[in-house]
């Protein structure tokens, strides 16, 4: 038995592997125990509270962690033998790829389920899939990119070489595509300062229509008439965007005005039968009522209110019962609105035979 055990394969007896192959065993039953044992404690625990963090702390932990326990219970066990120098290469590049596998995708899952919570505090009742789809997607590409370079640098390869080439294509790229990253990194200013979202009504120059999506390059809008339009997200950035979904009231101004034959005491009263006829609708605030100037043809009144709703077609109505009403009471009281006029003063000069005829008769 002692023979057998002291046999030489590859550089290390018999016992050697045997004693490693325990480690390993030993090690993974232990992972194993703790796994099924303290981090299911854990789990139910952290079901019980009221923050989701700590249950993705300890899933990740378990999708993530205990791989990478795994991996360095065979990577330790393993260093004990003495390994040719081109097998301890490969041991340790294989480590090195596993671990930062794992560590990478740990971080990212992190950092998108940070992103994901932010979002649905600031947005409740809201997917946010395309936004947080395309913030996943710009996360992975950092985290990957510095991870590889952490691995690469590990294996011994020349990173400055690696970022210098990756730099003059970088750059190769983007003046290529500069419109599409331009419209890319807009479409993360529309994501985090939120001027407007699916659903609202906006205007943009002379465009106007109600948001239908928002996507990386463009975003599409329903017009009014009925077709869809679609604007990249540089050009919506860039422009001055009315959005009427976020307009808490509407302003009416307009301006009134009497004929001059109106009496004065008509005159004295139309502020106050305008303040009772405006003020007598729930969802209207007055603002001014004044008999403001003298025009060509009509003495002038301003009148200013305010529409307390965002919605346009209980705006129209409100005004259309409060110009109903003025008229109404206005023809009751026999006061007459003004409309162009002018008065024509015609001078009819005598004839010249008749100043003479005059002339001579005295």
């Amino acid at each position: 038995m002692n023979d057998f055990l002291d046999r030489i394969y590859f550089n290390n007896t018999v016992q050697e592997y045997l004693v490693v192959l325990g480690f390993i065993l030993l090690g993974s039953l232990l992972i194993t125990v703790f796994r099924k044992s303290v981090l299911t404690r854990i789990r139910r625990w952290t079901e019980s509270t009221h923050t989701r963090l700590d249950n993705f702390v300890v899933n990740s932990f378990a999708r993530f962690g205990i791989p990478i326990l795994h991996f360095i219970v065979i990577y330790v066990s393993i260093s004990y033998l003495s390994l040719l120098p081109k097998a301890e290469r490969i041991l340790t590049i294989a480590a090195t790829v596993a671990i930062t596998f794992m560590v990478i995708r740990l971080i990212t899952s992190t950092l998108i389920l940070l992103v994901r919570s932010y979002v649905r505090r600031r947005h409740p009742g809201k997917s946010n899939v395309n936004e947080i789809g395309a913030i996943g997607l710009i996360i992975n590409i950092v985290i990957w990119g510095i991870g590889l370079g952490f691995l690469f640098d590990n294996m011994g390869y020349d990173l400055t070489a690696i970022i210098a080439g990756l730099g003059i294509g970088g750059i190769a790229v983007a003046l290529a595509a500069q419109n599409i990253l331009g419209d890319l990194f807009n479409y993360f200013v529309i994501f985090l300062d939120r001027p407007f979202e699916v659903g609202d009504s906006i205007a943009v120059g002379d465009k106007n229509g109600t948001i239908e999506h928002i996507g990386v390059k463009t975003t599409r809008l329903r017009s009014l008439t009925g077709e869809q339009l679609i604007i990249s997200n540089s050009d919506l950035t860039s422009s001055r965007i009315h959005n009427y979904k976020r307009q808490q009231r509407r302003r009416v101004e307009f301006t009134l005005g009497v004929a001059y034959e109106t009496s004065i005491d008509n005159l004295k009263a139309i502020p106050d039968l305008l303040k009772k006829i405006i003020t007598a609708h729930e969802l209207v605030e007055l603002d001014r009522v004044h008999f403001a100037s003298y025009g060509d043809s009509a003495l002038n009144f301003v009148v200013v209110y305010n529409v307390l709703t965002s919605d346009f077609a209980i705006h129209m109505d409100i005004k259309q019962a409060i110009n109903l009403s003025i008229f109404k009471e206005f023809q009751e009281r026999g006061i007459e609105f003004a409309y162009p006029t002018q008065k024509l003063f015609v001078v009819n000069p005598q004839p010249e035979e008749e100043k003479e005829a005059q002339r001579y008769s005295s």
